[in-house]
Formats: structure tokens, sequence, C-alpha cells
């Protein structure tokens, strides 16, 4: 990750924002002095944002990743905008060269203009010169700098106002309350005595340093306010450790539901302690489902660990130990953190698989990078025949921004066909 950092952000697109935010539009060499510096250190402030909490533990360090993950929405949205505004940029700079170029017409049919005569031609006085009928000479050369810099200066104030107020947007509903959806998701096997069946799935909380304990409270409030049969935490519960972040999650002891609260391991999870999560987990009052299943009425609630488990030698998915073996006459759904991970349960017959990791894209156009990978980005889907639901899920990773993608909690009711 510090590398492709380097390559992609630090270097490249740093020098970009450089040149046509500062170059382009200064004059002197105290200005692009001052403003490479402040370019420099918002980069190193961006790559120590995903450094230093690692370092020295995320409580300890929540002003540098909040400058860093700030600066990341707003380059984000700096760099959408300038490459945008390339096109009528060059425009105009061409326009204008070309009316620079060009002759100007006059209003005399024809212009006399009397020199002095070239010295050395021995015919002294002076030399009459004729010009076209309707035009003056030519001036040639280059656009008039000044028009250069209005346009550039002009491009730099529309990028920073764009920039800066979608950001701000983007703050205030990652920190709003969460969106609450409701979903009907028919399945075949489920019994009529099961017909209207509440799951309230909640994905993605990333408890962390810029988040609080308030952000666990209103989830709570918002989960419990859903009267749900069930609840399901599809994973990427924390950023940090137990002893960092036992505090905020405390408050999700409080969940309440039926048949109680079921959790599955995200990425993140693997990244901040998965064991220690899961003993914690149960401690709050939730069942954690390591690749395993349980019928519950009239169905099966299976789940199973989120892919990154395997990857860092945790244990990752098993889909033949969750699923293997049940009754086939029982609808299930899955609880698994990633939506790639319906390419799985398909082979094994899931009825339905409740997902999260996605963030809806978090940050529009995102939403377009991240279809590159998974088949179901937000919302209801279906791959080779398994339905599939994605919750944008409640929290936010990385900067305390959402465009596009509002936090959401979700109802899904289960309905006999």
């Amino acid at each position: 990750m510090f590398f492709s950092m380097v390559l992609i952000v630090v270097g490249p697109i740093h020098w970009y924002l450089y040149k046509r935010l500062v170059k382009d539009t200064t004059t002197t060499k105290r200005g692009r002095r001052i403003g490479a510096v402040a370019i420099i250190a918002l980069a190193a402030a961006l790559l120590a944002a995903f450094i230093v909490p690692r370092a020295i533990g995320a409580k300890a360090s929540w002003v540098i990743p909040l400058i860093g993950y700030m600066w990341l929405a707003v380059l984000f949205y700096l760099l959408v905008t300038l490459l945008v505004l390339e096109i009528p940029r060059v425009i105009a700079n061409r326009t204008w060269a070309r009316r620079a170029a060009a002759p100007t017409p006059v209003a005399a049919d024809s212009v006399v203009a009397t020199v002095p005569a070239a010295t050395g031609t021995g015919s002294g006085g002076s030399q009459t010169l004729l010009a076209e009928p309707g035009t003056e000479p030519a001036q040639g050369g280059p656009a008039d700098p000044s028009r250069r810099l209005l346009i550039a200066r002009g491009a730099a104030i529309f990028a920073g106002l764009t920039a800066t107020g979608i950001t701000a947007y983007g703050v205030k509903t990652a920190l709003g309350d969460p969106v609450l959806k409701r979903v009907q998701i028919p399945l075949a096997k489920l019994p009529r005595s099961m017909d209207g069946y509440k799951i309230a799935l909640v994905s993605d909380i990333h408890l962390g340093p810029l988040t609080g304990v308030e952000h666990s409270r209103r989830i709570v409030r918002s989960i419990n306010g859903m009267n749900a049969d069930l609840i399901a935490v599809a994973g990427d519960m924390v950023d940090g450790s137990v002893a960092e972040l036992g505090d905020e999650a405390a408050p999700l002891a409080e969940l309440r539901a039926r048949d109680g609260a079921y959790f599955v391991t995200g990425n993140h999870e693997y990244f901040s302690g998965a064991e220690e999560w899961l003993v914690e987990v149960e401690r709050l009052g939730m069942r954690p489902l390591q690749n395993e299943r349980l019928d519950i009425r009239g169905l099966t609630l299976a789940g199973v660990n989120d892919v990154s488990g395997g990857s860092l030698g945790e244990g990752g998915p098993d889909f033949g130990k969750a699923l293997d073996g049940r009754d086939p006459g029982k609808p299930v759904v899955l609880l698994a953190h990633q939506p790639i991970q319906a390419f799985e349960a398909a082979k094994h017959g899931v009825d339905l698989q409740l997902s999260g990791h996605t963030h809806g894209g978090q940050m529009v156009p995102f939403n377009l990078i991240a279809a590159l990978q998974q088949p179901v980005i937000s919302g209801l889907g279906e791959v080779d025949g398994t339905q599939v639901y994605v919750t944008n899920g409640a929290g936010f990773w990385g900067p305390p921004v959402r465009v596009g993608a509002p936090p959401d909690i979700t109802l899904v009711e289960l309905r006999a066909m």
C-alpha cells in the first residue's frame, strides 16, 4: 500500500495539483515556493494518516488521520474537477491564441503608411506601403499571458470551491444518522409461518479514532427502533484494538432482537486483532458465526469468515464446513462480509447472502471502481441464482466523507412465495 500511495498519489497526482493550482496561477518565485511547501506537507500528512495510527495506536493519533483523510477527500474532488476542466481550458487558450494571431479588420479600404527608407538603399527620403484592403498586418505571437493566467486562476478557484463544497456535504452526510432502509425479499423455501420475518442488517460500522462512542449509540438506537426479529452484523465493526476501542463498542451490548444478534468478520477485523474481537463480540452479547450455521425457526442462518482471513493466515471462509449436510428443505440466509463471496455461496445453494464491505462506493465515482471487483455494490442483486443484498454500511473508512452513498441500516423483510 505504501509504495502504491507513493507512485500513484504522492507523485504524479500531487505534481499535477501543484502545476494547476500553484505554478499556473502564480507569477512570483515566493508564491510558488509557498505553494510547493503546502502541497508537500499535505502529501506527507496523507501518507502519515495510513502509517502513524498503526505505529502509535489509533486513539493516540486521531489528529494526523483527520488532516490526512480530509485532504484525501478534497484532493480527490480537486483532481476530478480539474481533469473535467482540462478540455475547456485548452479550448479557451487556443481560441485566444488564434484571435491574437489573426488579421484585424479596419474601416478604410486601404491604409497608406509612410516610413523612413531603409538605410543603405541609396534612395533616401521615405517609402510608402499599401496594406490589403480591410485588414491590418497580423500581430502574430502567442496569446496574451495575462489571459492564460486569468483562465488558470478561474479554473483553480472553481475547482477549489467545488471540491471543498462537495467534501463539506460529504462530512455532514457521513457524520449524520444512518438512513433506515426497508427491503422485501421473497424466498421460495420460506415457510408461511415466517412470512414477514425481519432481519436488521448493519455492516461497516468502523469504530475508530474519528468516530466516538456516540456513533455506536446512534446505530444501536436505529437498530432497536426497527423491532427486528434478528440482527446481523456483517463485519468491519472496528478499526483498532479492543484496548483502544472497547469503550466505543460498549453500547453494542444494548442491541435487542427476539432471536439475537450475530456477527461475521470483515477484513478490518483481521487488521485489528480478530481473535480478541471475537471474544469481545461474545461478551457484548453477539454470537460470532465462524464458518458455521444454526437453525432458527424455519430457516438456516449461516456465516463465513472474510476472505482476508485466509490470506493473513488466520482462517478464511470455509463454505463446506458452514453449509454441507444442512436440511435442504430450509432456506439458507448467509452472512458474508464481501459480495464477491456470493460466487462460492451460489455453488452451495445459498438462497440469500447479506453483505457489506463496498460502502456503496462511499464517494462517487468510487462506486465505478468498486464495481470492477464486486458483483453487487449496493442494494439487491443476483449472482448465479443466489440473491445478494449489500448495505452501504453505517460508518466510513478513511475520510469521514460520504457522497452519493449515505450510511444506512437495512431492515430485510423475508417473504414466503
